[in-house]
């Protein structure tokens, strides 16, 4: 099974490989690997400040950067910054590592100074909707409630859950039958993008080995350490 010090050593060869890449730039962790709060199922949260005239090259060479440490298996664009001029907000997995573990890359360029806020209102900066994938959003929504169930944090996971079906305008609801609920997620998006069948799997998986079959009866199941 993957251990936590395989997370940290994959975050830190991130870092080097980003800061590396693009002079005057810096790679840095943040979140809950940066406050020694994360546990198992944290993912890894990654800021990267680079100089604003090498914006537009950073984001198209970001694939190759971060295929060097570790082949890319999916990369996706927060929707909601996917035409600024000064931010990124990209949700990486990476082959053979555990799907809790995706990375959330914030690219910004040096002369942003409110990060947290800029273009977080602007409608310009918003991906048309043949530009993003909701079935993919979804299939994220179906790992974040499996990572919530894990952390007894049920509300969260119903949440997460009715969210992903609206996404993807389902008529379902999540019920509290956890297992059922999320492969109905899962079942759903992949029948609307089938692009998604491998990913789809390996979620189906995962949520049978972090929640079990009988979820209602005995609750999240931790895992093997």
């Amino acid at each position: 099974m993957a251990k936590e010090t395989d997370r940290a050593a994959l975050a830190a060869a991130v870092c080097i490989a980003l800061t590396n890449s693009s002079p005057g730039s810096h790679a840095r962790l943040v979140g809950s690997l940066a406050s020694g709060t994360a546990d198992f199922f944290s993912d890894i949260d990654i800021a990267w400040v680079v100089p604003d005239a090498q914006f537009t090259d950073c984001l198209t060479r970001v694939m190759h950067t971060l295929g060097e440490v570790r082949p890319v298996a999916g990369l996706r664009s927060d929707p909601d910054f996917h035409h600024s001029d000064r931010r990124r907000l990209l949700f990486v997995r990476f082959a053979g590592v555990p799907l809790f573990w995706r990375l959330d890359l914030d690219v910004r360029t040096a002369s942003i100074t409110d990060h947290r806020h800029y273009d977080a209102e602007n409608p310009a900066a918003r991906a048309r909707e043949d530009e993003w994938s909701r079935p993919a959003s979804a299939l994220a929504n179906a790992i974040g409630a499996v990572k919530a169930l894990n952390r007894k944090k049920d509300d969260e996971a119903r949440g997460l859950l009715n969210r992903g079906f609206a996404r993807i305008h389902a008529d379902d609801r999540a019920t509290g039958d956890w297992t059922n609920d999320v492969t109905r997620l899962v079942h759903a998006a992949v029948l609307r993008d089938s692009s998604l069948t491998d990913l789809a799997t390996q979620v189906t998986a995962l949520t049978f080995q972090y929640v079990g079959y009988e979820s209602t009866r005995t609750g999240p199941r931790r895992p093997e350490r």
